[in-house]
């Protein structure tokens, strides 16, 4: 039998580089692929750095190293989008554009038209195929090496059902599903999560064996290939500064603001406090008022819906409530039922919330909590069975 073909992508980092061993381990035929990305001329750029490490890496496991520019794509798709998306007053999530048009995207596309069976990458995320054969029903194993079961009670969670699912990946505070929400079925059979069921000390423990030069290399934090970028520094060279006011919950004005496009719900930083409270403590991001430049924050970071009666600001609409709306919708593996009970998730890393679904009309789908939530608009909300990443949407 002929051997899969895989082509990895090796950033540089611990997690591509334990993917790709592991992989070869298996025996598939695994190509490293290192993928250049777009930096802007003011941010100090490491990867050519990354690039030598993955390189280091390929010739370490003795595999092909190929580098795929995909710098005009997310330039267009992740940079452009984030930054209309901040000077409308949204939230946006560069990790889950880069994922859909860059990692999963032009990618994958590229990948296969080269003769790949399959893309690997180092998420902490895991799927497997759910297949139906008469009255049994067999989940298997899909993220390492296609053999093997799935969790366990999934069967009875999915039966009836056939097709690829995703799952949260074993590591809890490494999970990535979240960011995984715009993958479709066609996408997701072709996409292998090599270190999804292992926890990051074992994957350092994986580095150590194969004696991977990464080895012992720190991860990576912040945007998307962007690295450990301040994000109001970044936005502040294509968006103007504009400075306004800071009003508490009752609407008296406690400081100032260096424009709220800057600014997001639940924040507490980045704003200055001129007129200090009764008592210490942080001030929230509450409300903003984008036409006005308007900053609203507060001391209660539970600030409910019941507190408005006192305020100056009658209109005051983006506070904690018990539901909101989603738009740009995607279900990897099934449509969610209105009359059962899921979880989802509003930032990453962030709680799992009790709700429900309803549906509206078109691409409109309403999402129902049990206690209220602070949510901005252009946030990913992230819709979850159990540990199935069903899908999810943008919020409104």
């Amino acid at each position: 039998m002929k051997k899969k073909t895989v082509f990895v992508g090796i950033s540089g980092g611990v997690d591509s580089a334990v993917s790709a061993a592991l992989l070869k381990e298996q025996g598939y035929v695994v190509i490293g692929v290192f993928i250049r990305t777009w930096h802007p001329d003011f941010l100090e750029c490491n990867e050519e750095e990354e690039r030598l490490d993955a390189m280091r890496v390929a010739a370490h496991l003795d595999i092909p190293f190929l580098t795929f520019d995909l710098s005009d794509v997310y330039k267009k798709e992740v940079a452009d989008y984030m930054i209309s998306e901040y000077k409308a007053g949204k939230t946006p999530n560069p990790d889950v554009m880069c994922n859909k048009e860059v990692k999963f995207g032009a990618f994958l596309k590229k990948a296969i038209s080269m003769g790949a069976d399959y893309v690997a990458t180092g998420h902490y995320a895991q799927n497997f195929f759910m297949k139906n054969s008469g009255k049994k029903a067999s989940l298997m194993f899909f993220s390492q090496s296609g053999r093997g079961s799935g969790p366990r009670g999934t069967e009875d969670l999915i039966k009836n059902i056939e097709g690829t699912f995703l799952f949260k990946g074993v590591d809890t505070s490494k999970d990535q599903s979240y960011f995984l929400w715009t993958l479709k079925q066609n996408q997701l059979n072709r996409i292998l999560f090599p270190i999804g069921h292992l926890k990051k000390t074992e994957v350092r423990k994986f580095a150590k064996k194969f004696n991977l030069p990464v080895a012992e290399k720190k991860d990576s934090q912040g945007i998307c290939f962007l690295g450990a970028v301040d994000l109001k520094d970044f936005l502040k060279h294509y968006i103007k500064e504009k400075k306004g006011k800071v009003l508490n919950q009752d609407g008296e004005e406690i400081g100032y603001h260096d424009g709220v496009v800057f600014h997001t719900l639940g924040e507490r930083h980045g704003f200055v406090i001129t007129k200090k409270g009764s008592k210490d403590g942080a001030y929230y991001v509450i409300d903003k008022d984008l036409k006005k430049n308007i900053l609203y924050v507060s001391q209660d970071k539970n600030f409910q819906r019941s507190a408005l009666k006192s305020s100056k600001r009658a209109d005051l609409k983006n506070l904690e409530i018990f539901y909101f709306k989603i738009k740009d919708i995607n279900w990897i593996s099934e449509i969610p039922k209105e009359d059962k009970d899921y979880t989802a998730q509003i930032r990453y890393h962030g709680e799992f919330l009790d709700c429900k679904i309803k549906y509206e009309k078109s691409d409109i789908t309403q999402i129902i909590f049990k206690k209220p939530v602070l949510v901005a608009s252009g946030q990913s909300c992230v819709i979850y069975d159990k540990d199935i990443c069903l899908g999810g949407g943008v919020v409104l």
